[in-house]
């Protein structure tokens, strides 16, 4: 069955590559929004094989490698990611007030390279409408069996000043909706968002919603283009802080594929792996075991995960990869993992 979903994407990429990045993204969660039986249903089952049981920051994974937000931002097709192996999952980014992000065309391809740029600037259906669907969910027992995190982010109209109210709102409106919560400071498409990682604004930020929510682990994401010292700084900072565990990195605003250079927003693929892993790798030595890291940034196969848990990493997001690869990449990693 798993060789079976191979050969189906394969068949069904190149009419999805040759279609708007974001449109064909639409399409695919559209029908699985809309269709969630029929999708389950020939969706074969590939859970984490038993041997790679994790613990995060006290939540039970069944497997190391997640599902990283901005793939279902708005948890249209949250049943389906357990089915393709993923021992969580997580939604968003989410913001108080619905907007619509950045100006379209804002997520660019370029699949010799297996790298995305995109600049969404966190487009939301605001945390209303999506606490409602997962309260539907909820309701009637289609909870997912992995864990499932929120992804918080501020309004861009929001200034920066006023930052910390908004990751409290969308706080309050998740609580007894996720099973932890992800403060997003490291987007490159918000403007002045990543000044929000200096030591002084991230650590009010953290605080109060630590304040808000103390009944799941919340971590923070950080991004891979502060400078080293910067990055020790903000780590320590987050430790300090209170949160669970650190997600490490975001999109990088550097390039190196050709085509890029003018592009607005963060780039994402397999291009970002090395720096990926390198800026982990600080992070896990900043860290020195006093919270769990969770390493993304250009997995596209077993080796550049095991490449994560070997530099320290608890467990593993994926995004990119699952574009250029296909659904089934999630099994051969949990298999390759085993090997």
């Amino acid at each position: 069955m798993g060789r079976m979903l191979d050969l189906g994407y394969r068949l069904l990429k190149p009419a999805l590559f040759a279609m708007d990045p974001e449109r064909a993204h639409e399409r695919v969660l559209g029908v699985a929004s809309a269709f969630p039986g029929l999708v389950r249903g020939i969706t074969p089952d590939s859970p984490p094989p038993v041997g790679l049981e994790v613990d995060l920051a006290g939540l039970k994974l069944p497997g190391p490698v997640g599902l990283a937000a901005g793939l279902d931002k708005e948890a249209h097709a949250l049943r389906i990611w357990e089915k393709l192996g993923f021992g969580f999952v997580e939604i968003g980014t989410i913001t108080p007030l619905p907007q619509v992000g950045n100006a379209r065309p804002r997520i660019h391809r370029f699949p010799a390279h297996q790298a995305i740029v995109n600049s969404m600037g966190f487009p939301s259906d605001g945390m209303e409408a999506v606490a409602q669907r997962l309260e539907r969910l909820k309701a009637k027992g289609l909870w997912p069996r992995v864990p499932v995190g929120v992804n918080l982010g501020k309004n861009k109209a929001t200034p920066a000043e006023e930052a910390h109210l908004d990751y409290v709102k969308v706080t309050r409106r998740m609580h007894g909706l996720a099973d932890y919560l992800t403060v997003n400071v490291s987007s490159p498409n918000t403007p002045g968002l990543r000044a929000l990682q200096m030591v002084g604004p991230l650590q009010r930020i953290l605080e109060a919603v630590l304040a808000a929510e103390q009944s799941v682990p919340v971590f923070v994401k950080l991004a891979p283009d502060m400078e080293s010292e910067q990055l020790h700084e903000t780590v320590n900072a987050a430790i300090e802080s209170g949160v669970a565990g650190i997600i490490a990195t975001n999109t990088t605003r550097r390039r190196g594929v050709p085509g890029t250079e003018d592009l607005p927003g963060g780039l994402s693929g397999a291009p970002l792996f090395p720096f990926a892993l390198e800026r982990v790798t600080q992070v896990v030595a900043s860290a020195a075991g006093r919270v769990p890291i969770v390493g993304v940034g250009g997995i596209m196969g077993p080796e550049q995960a095991k490449a994560y848990l070997d530099a320290g990493c608890t467990a593993l997001q994926l995004y990119s990869g699952l574009i250029f690869k296909g659904p089934g990449l999630i099994r051969r990693i949990n298999q390759g993992l085993l090997a």
